[in-house]
């Protein structure tokens, strides 16, 4: 019995938000905000979500970097500063996580709607004009979407290596700990590399979105 119920309660919990969302939705538009605009609005937020979570990933890398050159000094102070610039990142990109899913959300009730909404034309020429409207619109979507995600799920490995250096430093903080991590920097920096050249493609791909759509 228990196990029916939990089968029926995600179904369940996804249908109450879809009305949340979408009674969100018909309010905003009530004041004259527009699922597209609210996907602009979002896309804008994501964007800036990105820079901010890469800032705070090499700010958290920077400070690993300050612990394998330590050369005397008080070693749980260096660390301190490492593990709050690594919960920084690590909150940043959730932020991003969830702003990504934002977009995705408004992005599909939007399209959602449009194709809906095409039945009601009694012009043909009409409908075949928004129709293509709406596929070049999903297509110039579809791009900024797999670049946000990309940029996203960069954060995951990269945020993981950093991680498992940072918890080995809490149990280890000696010199001889130190030494042991040191290899891993230049890993560490591949994974900045490549989350800062997928920053910059979700980046550009939103700016090109933006500055077509507003």
């Amino acid at each position: 019995m228990r196990t029916r119920l939990a089968r029926l309660a995600v179904p369940a919990a996804v249908l109450v938000l879809a009305a949340c969302q979408s009674a969100y939705y018909g309010t905003m538009e009530k004041f004259g905000y527009a699922k597209r605009d609210i996907l602009v609005d979002r896309v804008a937020a994501a964007r800036g979500s990105q820079e901010k979570a890469e800032e705070a990933y090499v700010d958290a890398l920077t400070a690993f970097r300050s612990v394998v050159a330590f050369d005397g000094g008080n070693l749980e102070t260096v660390y301190g500063k490492l593990k709050a610039r690594y919960d920084d990142a690590v909150a940043r990109a959730d932020v991003l996580g969830e702003r990504v899913d934002a977009v995705e959300s408004v992005a599909d009730a939007l399209f959602r709607e449009w194709e809906q909404e095409l039945a009601q034309y009694q012009s043909a020429s009409l409908r075949a004009q928004s129709k293509a409207q709406l596929d070049r619109t999903r297509a110039r979507y579809a791009q900024v979407r797999s670049a946000m995600n990309r940029a996203r799920d960069s954060f995951r490995p990269a945020l993981a290596a950093l991680g498992d250096q940072v918890l080995f430093l809490k149990h280890n903080l000696n010199a001889a700990a130190i030494g042991a991590i040191k290899g891993e920097l230049p890993r560490l920096q591949e994974d900045a590399d490549r989350l800062r050249r997928d920053i910059e493609r979700a980046t550009a791909e939103a700016d090109r979105f933006l500055a077509e759509f507003r």
